[in-house]
């Protein structure tokens, strides 16, 4: 075994053993996951808090307990089914979220507020530098609308909230919690913990984990038959997705002192993860191993590292216009590499800091208000054969207000964002400034009714390699050109919001309409160069429209057991002025029963997904689909405290691609899956 890999397993079993004994010293025992008291209070998009019932962001919240028995799956996969989200799936270890049919640089994935400072939004093969498995709460808004993080955030918003570093003690002085699942399509494995701990004033928290999955299975040969009958060739035997095993390592810590009017804490966080990168083998080695051994294929495959510090803080106020001061501050330094067999290929590198300072306005009667100022400073660079884009350092500042008057039976709600963002690099400089504002209103017709109507503009700066792109991406198999000459792209959002939530009865309506002004695309030209496509970003006018529905209904409800029928459709349509824009998802509809009791859940779920024969000319359809899901948690102790489960996946073993990836036509998703895990909070 490596010594790096003997390092890292001594370091996840002292957390494990640490959060084991420690429980012995808890003083009272904490609520079971199904007991818990779920805060519908999401503070991404607006941090003075709004309930999700009163929010006019379409937002969907992942808390601790699904957590818990979440499938061990990368970001983009695990939020991938939230209606209007789904996965970019070009890998098992490097998936990110699509949302609203868009991606890339124009979603937000946020680390308690703050952006990854990684190179994940430049390709996308490259992995989010965190993992659902840090988390203890996920917050998804979709939509323009959140103008705290900027033209960043154009498409929508992930935010992971780890709490890393405590806001408050923990119940008892002490809690946390063990997890270990396995699952059968792919050989996956997975172990973590987080302990949080009262030491007098201050909260020391550690957490690790570590994931291991080896290639997955698929039902059908992985290359699809449209492209088999571009290419003139027969499906083979293969039922194996090549090279797309994923080994993830991750730990960290932090120190919080916790006064009477607020925290100050620090944290470390380190992310190691090697993976495969499918349809880019360059030989025909199997890569078996035993676990810590070096992978020996010569396929390419992709290690990253990640270091990270973050600082944060919050200070309350006795009185005054202002109720409290929130800030935060995040370091890192990001490499990854990409391995052509044993051979080292191209480098990318990330090194910078983002900080964030939010004063909340105290509440006055309805009125609630948040003015904040964000500062950015990045240097990305990239070294090697397929290094497209050149060294870049990038710098932004804004500065935003968003402000909220709720009178009960009506409200309003405006916002206004001012940035600048520089972009420097070896071809050329350049700078914008963007002005984003919105302003929405919202009606209560009766108290289980909530209405609203929201119109933002929000602005977007070119990303490095829309800007600086020269050079061929074997990921998206182009050889890519950027545009120095770009314009920032605008888009005019109008969204139509209702609540209502009445008895056993709830329902939440999100209907958008969006036109781009200088929407950025990347379009072929015709031409060819070094074996690849070339492909140039252009600017276009663009309409995008859609809706996101969810609903439930409890048919039966008896003491703690409730029988729930839930359900939930999205649907998104595209256009450019050159045509449908590319890899914009179907429609899907899902319909699911849910048993819940003190001792027992039960869930059935049936999704379906429509063809999508609206492509560009560029791009090949896929057919629809339909997947069934089971899913079961026991928990056999008094307590509540040890959760037994399992889920089986795809049971009728479907062959499944999702429209929005760029290897939909050579890696499906995986077929049939069991899993099985146990969990232990304390």
């Amino acid at each position: 075994m490596r010594p790096a890999s003997v390092t890292r397993s001594v370091l996840l079993a002292a957390v494990s053993a640490v959060a084991l004994t420690g429980t012995a010293h808890a003083q009272s025992a904490p609520p079971s996951p199904q007991a818990d008291e779920v805060d519908d209070i999401v503070v991404t998009g607006r941090p003075f808090g709004v309930s999700e019932r009163a929010s006019l962001l379409a937002t969907d919240v992942i808390d601790e307990a699904a957590l818990t028995v979440a499938p061990a799956a990368t970001l983009g996969d695990l939020v991938a089914g939230i209606p209007g989200v789904r996965s970019s799936a070009f890998a098992p270890g490097a998936s990110r979220p699509v949302i609203r049919g868009l991606s890339g640089p124009r979603v937000q994935v946020l680390t308690n507020g703050l952006g990854q400072i990684d190179a994940s939004s430049v390709s996308p093969d490259h992995q989010v530098a965190s993992d659902p498995a840090e988390a203890r709460r996920i917050e998804v808004v979709r939509g323009p609308s959140t103008l705290v993080f900027g033209g960043s955030a154009i498409g929508g918003v992930v935010n992971i909230i780890d709490d890393r570093i405590a806001s408050e003690h923990p119940e008892g002085g002490i809690d946390g919690h063990i997890g270990a699942q396995a699952s059968s399509v792919d050989d996956g494995r997975s172990l973590g913990g987080r302990l949080a701990m009262d030491v007098g004033p201050l909260v020391v928290t550690v957490d690790g984990f570590t994931r291991r999955s080896e290639d997955y299975d698929v039902p059908v040969f992985p290359e699809s038959a449209r492209q088999l009958a571009e290419e003139g060739e027969e499906p083979g035997e293969e039922r194996t997705v090549e090279n797309t095993f994923a080994e993830i390592d991750q730990y960290g810590a932090g120190l919080s002192w916790i006064g009477s009017r607020g925290f100050l804490g620090l944290s470390v966080k380190k992310h190691e993860t090697t993976y495969g990168v499918p349809g880019h083998e360059h030989g025909e080695e199997d890569h078996d191993h035993e676990e810590g051994e070096e992978h020996e294929e010569a396929g390419v495959s992709i290690g990253l590292e990640q270091t990270r510090w973050d600082l944060r803080g919050e200070l309350t106020f006795g009185h005054g216009l202002f109720e409290r001061l929130k800030g935060s501050a995040g370091w890192a330094d990001y490499q990854h590499t990409e391995f052509e067999g044993d051979e080292v290929g191209t480098r990318f590198f990330s090194e910078g800091y983002e900080a964030r300072a939010e004063l909340i306005q105290r509440q006055n009667g309805g009125h609630q208000g948040v003015v904040g100022l964000q500062i950015l400073d990045r240097d990305f660079d990239a070294q090697g054969d397929e290094a497209y884009v050149p060294r870049t350092s990038i710098q932004e500042q804004g500065v935003y207000t968003v402000q909220r008057f709720d009178l009960d039976r009506v409200g309003f709600e405006a916002g206004l964002r001012l940035d600048n963002r520089t972009l420097d690099s070896a071809l050329a400089e350049r700078e914008f400034t963007s002005v984003s504002g919105s302003l929405a209103g919202f009606v209560r017709p009766s108290t289980e009714t909530f209405l609203g109507l929201s119109l933002s503009r929000t602005s977007r700066a070119p990303s490095e390699v829309e800007l600086f792109a020269q050079g061929a991406h074997a990921a998206t198999g182009a050889f890519e050109q950027g545009d120095v000459d770009l314009d920032s792209e605008s888009v005019w959002t109008l969204e139509g919001t209702a609540h209502y939530s009445r008895g056993a009865f709830s329902a939440d309506l999100h209907a958008y309409a969006a036109r781009y002004d200088g929407f950025i695309d990347l379009r072929p030209t015709g031409d060819e160069e070094d074996g690849f496509p070339v492909f140039t970003y252009v600017q276009t006018d663009a309409d995008f429209h859609g809706f996101e529905a969810e609903a439930d209904y409890d048919l039966w409800s008896d003491g703690d057991r409730t029988l729930t029928l839930t359900g939930a459709a999205d649907f998104v349509r595209a256009e450019t002025d050159l045509g449908p824009a590319a890899r914009i998802p179907p429609w899907s509809a899902t319909l699911g029963l849910d048993w819940t009791s003190t001792r027992f859940d039960a869930g059935l779920k049936v999704r379906t997904v429509g063809e999508q024969d609206r492509t560009a000319g560029f791009e090949l359809p896929t057919d629809g689909y339909t997947t069934i899901g089971l899913t079961a948690a026991w928990r056999p102790l008094q307590d509540r405290n040890v959760t037994v489960f399992a889920a089986a996946d795809n049971l009728t073993d479907e062959e499944v691609r999702e429209h929005a990836s760029f290897q939909k036509d050579i890696a499906p998703q995986p077929g049939r899956n069991l899993r099985v895990g146990v969990a232990y909070r304390f």
